[in-house]
């Protein structure tokens, strides 16, 4: 940050020499002001960086306006007012709005861009601002839409595949083991079944004999009586 400030310093004793030669003093006064950050990709090919001003005593004539771009320990003149590459940067001028638009964007774009604005017709110490700067983070071109769309699309085929060998998997897993199990129970059961069906039939053919034997007994007692 104290780098910053330096070079802010240096910005405006450029500001000096470049309208050393002003005009009549006056009462301007100028505030500038910036977007702190900014970030673009590098597929949209160009950006535009917005500077905005006010202006109070000041005449009605147009300011100069002047970009600079900081990079570490130094600083570029990019527009003073003339831009040093036309192909690359271009200003566009509005009443109260000074952008910049930056075409052919790369990752090496990245900076630090600061705005100044000065009224040549004015003495005045205030006439003459800079911005804060506006930090532009340019990042490398992201997929295209079409190639995200497919990659997700992939990876969830690939998900309910594994998904659905996973359950067969289990499945038959279950099914060995039931199988398994129920074989030793069946034979169990059908073994209880066996001796439950002989218990049965001795306790009916002692029954019927019990009752093939009492009628003799009757008959045995009656005759006995009559006697």
């Amino acid at each position: 940050m104290a780098s910053f400030n330096k070079l802010k310093n240096v910005l405006m004793l450029a500001f000096d020499w470049i309208l050393y030669s002003a005009g009549v003093a006056g009462q301007c006064r100028v505030t500038v002001t910036q977007p702190r950050f900014q970030q673009a990709d590098s597929s949209m090919n160009s950006v535009s960086l917005s500077c905005t001003f006010s202006t109070s005593a000041c005449s009605s004539s147009p300011p100069e306006v002047l970009w600079f771009r900081f990079l570490t320990n130094t600083h570029q003149d990019l527009c003073t007012p003339e831009c040093t590459d036309h192909q690359k940067y271009k200003v566009h001028s509005s009443p109260k709005n000074i952008s910049l638009e930056i075409k052919d964007l790369t990752v090496e774009d990245s900076a630090v861009y600061i705005c100044g604005i000065a009224f040549s017709d004015s003495e005045s110490p205030l006439s003459k601002q800079t911005g804060d700067g506006t930090v532009l983070t340019v990042t490398e071109k992201q997929q295209s839409n079409g190639k995200l769309i497919s990659m997700i699309i992939i990876s969830s085929l690939l998900f309910l595949y594994s998904s659905a060998v996973l359950t067969a998997f289990m499945v038959y897993k279950v099914g060995s083991k039931s199988h398994a199990f129920k074989d030793p129970l069946n034979k169990k059961i059908n073994s209880g079944r066996k001796v439950f069906q002989a218990i049965a039939q001795e306790l009916q053919k002692q029954r019927y004999a019990q009752h093939c034997q009492q009628p003799d007994d009757l008959e045995d007692d009656t005759v006995y009586q009559n006697r």
